[in-house]
């Protein structure tokens, strides 16, 4: 009987009252040695390097994509972005807009929602703008945050001088900085459900770190007189990261404070790795967002479940936001619907251990600007990774465990060449089937 099998048989098919709560902190454009569990000898980030102590953190974490819905996308629908219609940013232009969600994927909280999980987005959707594309069309029980894709302004909550605050279908206007609004509003989420019978499924999803950086004049002040010489740029972003780390603290506390925390499956993630012109640190790697070398898409996680997964654990298993999906589902003894890219991690998360050397990654961007509106992608299996930077840019191969900083591309000739390229062929052919621009009339 394996590890996965022995926790269903505890908590009871279809029994509620044996499945966790869940919470998904997904942060937006944190690079991957932007934590101190992760590197970073400038920041202090006790908060979350707590929580990834607690349980099992992962070193090869990968985004789906080095932009923000794309990930999103994959994350919620268990598939590749472009196989589900987001194969770029989706914004509110359509002329400058390179996806759209498809109608027909099934999204994690709908599944959840139907074996009896409460299921809310508290923070940044970034996955439709308007019906039948909200938060609440597509399996959330409640939403409380911001439709859009960034926020001019942390403080004043508007992108094109729209407003996106929702709670659910109602146009708000809060007042305060965006992490702590968002931040209390899940603390209000989980004291109210924990009342309740039934598990809830919380995705707690930050705009913080991305730009504009603005955290608090007193964390930058607190920085600059702890790290001396300090840049002003690397000030603002190690402030941000620790204002953020604040908060996804008291929002831990509040878990703690509802009674919930023990029964609560919580993972951490960035949707891609950091920006490196506003200061991020990415660990060292080649890149950073945008980049689909590995500091554009390799990102800090963890996940942490009291009494199920042992404390103080590192992976190096290559993993995507996607697996979060059956992984969950599987962890909440739910079924896993079929036609999923991803794949279950809950038995390394128990125990167990895993294989992925025959496994295969894809990655995609769609963007317009001075990218021309074109599409540019990587492949990863085993040690081995073919990739195009940019549109315009040559397809390269690399090694990773020889050369982890992807600094020595090797020739066509090499035959892991052609046959990451043979399957990226077939890849791009069968996402060509899904459409990614919502029609203009809608």
């Amino acid at each position: 009987m394996t590890a996965t099998t022995t926790l269903l048989s505890k908590q009871g098919q279809g029994a509620p009252a044996g499945r966790p709560n869940v919470v998904i902190i997904l942060v937006d454009d944190l690079g991957y040695g932007d934590l101190a569990c992760m590197g970073a000898e400038d920041i202090r980030s006790p908060h979350i390097d707590a929580l990834a102590a607690r349980g099992m953190r992962f070193d090869q974490f990968y985004a789906n994509c080095p932009v923000c819905s794309p990930t999103r996308a994959s994350l919620l629908s268990g598939c590749f972005p472009d196989k589900v219609g987001v194969p770029g940013v989706i914004r509110t232009h359509r002329d400058n807009s390179w996806g759209r969600l498809s109608p027909e994927a099934t999204l994690l909280p709908a599944v959840l929602g139907t074996a009896g999980y409460h299921t809310a987005i508290v923070g940044k959707w970034h996955l439709g703008l308007t019906e039948p594309d909200m938060p609440n069309d597509r399996g959330f029980d409640f939403f409380h945050g911001f439709l859009g894709d960034m926020m001019e302004d942390y403080r004043h909550h508007r992108r094109h001088n729209i407003n996106y605050m929702r709670r659910n279908r109602e146009t708000i206007d809060p007042e305060g900085h965006a992490t702590e609004v968002f931040t209390q509003w899940a603390i209000d989420y989980v004291h109210e459900r924990s009342a309740e019978k039934e598990p809830f499924f919380l995705y707690l999803a930050y705009n913080a770190p991305h730009d504009p950086i603005q955290p608090p004049a007193e964390y930058v002040r607190r920085v600059k007189e702890r790290e001396h010489g300090i840049t002003d740029t690397r000030a603002e972003i190690v402030a941000f990261v620790e204002h953020l780390d604040d908060n996804i603290g008291k929002f831990l506390d509040g878990l703690r404070d509802a009674g919930v925390a023990e029964n609560t499956l919580v993972v951490f993630v960035s949707d891609n790795g950091g920006s490196l012109r506003f200061g991020a640190n990415n660990g060292g790697l080649n890149g950073g967002k945008e980049d689909m070398f590995e500091g554009g898409i390799r990102v800090p996680a963890c996940v942490a479940w009291p009494g199920h997964i042992p404390g103080g654990v590192v992976s190096n298993t290559p993993l995507m936001t996607m697996d979060l999906f059956p992984t969950i589902c599987e962890a909440c003894g739910v079924t896993t619907p079929g036609g999923l890219d991803a794949q279950s991690f809950l038995p390394e998360l128990l125990g167990g251990k895993a294989d992925p050397s025959d496994r295969i990654f894809i990655w995609v961007r769609r963007e317009g600007g001075r990218y021309g509106g074109r599409a540019y992608y990587a492949i990863r299996q085993g040690d081995w990774k073919l990739l195009q930077n940019d549109p315009f840019s040559p397809l390269e191969l690399y090694n990773l465990r020889e050369d982890p900083l992807e600094e020595h591309p090797l020739g066509t000739a090499n035959k892991h060449h052609l046959k990451l390229f043979t399957r990226l062929r077939e890849h791009i052919n069968e996402a060509g089937e899904i459409p990614w621009q919502r029609p203009a009339d809608a």
